[in-house]
């Protein structure tokens, strides 16, 4: 026989037809992106940030601010005198916690922080 067997390769590009017709609606839908523009005016330099401020809170559940002990229930207002300096520049809170203590501790700590409109949270491990 010296004919050439057709018959796989019209069934590979049946099959690829029937994929191209099916994926080929798919593709037509716009997808919208927000490409970012050319800035004609640079903006203003900013300041330089505050230094952050140091919280940690050891095994027993005392809480130090900048290596100085404080109460837990003092915080707020110490985070609040800290916003006030300057709202738009603020410094970072850096937590380190130690694993053993506990989680009631953070939670009131996190929660004064959000009182207190500050903006900056870090984790420290």
């Amino acid at each position: 026989m010296a004919d050439i067997n057709v018959t796989p390769l019209v069934d590979v590009m049946l099959v690829l037809l029937i994929i191209f017709i099916v994926t080929a609606p798919i593709m037509t839908y716009p997808i919208a992106v927000d490409l970012p523009q050319r800035v004609i005016n640079p903006p203003p330099q900013l300041r330089e940030p505050p230094p952050p401020i140091d919280l940690r809170v050891d095994a027993s559940n005392q809480v130090y601010w900048n290596n100085s002990p404080v109460n837990v229930n003092d915080l707020q207002q110490k985070m609040e005198e800290e916003v006030q300096k300057d709202p738009t520049n603020q410094p970072e809170l850096r937590i380190d916690a130690n694993p053993d203590s506990e989680y009631e501790v953070m939670a009131k700590i996190l929660a004064q922080a959000k009182n207190a409109q500050m903006k900056k949270i870090g984790f420290v491990q």
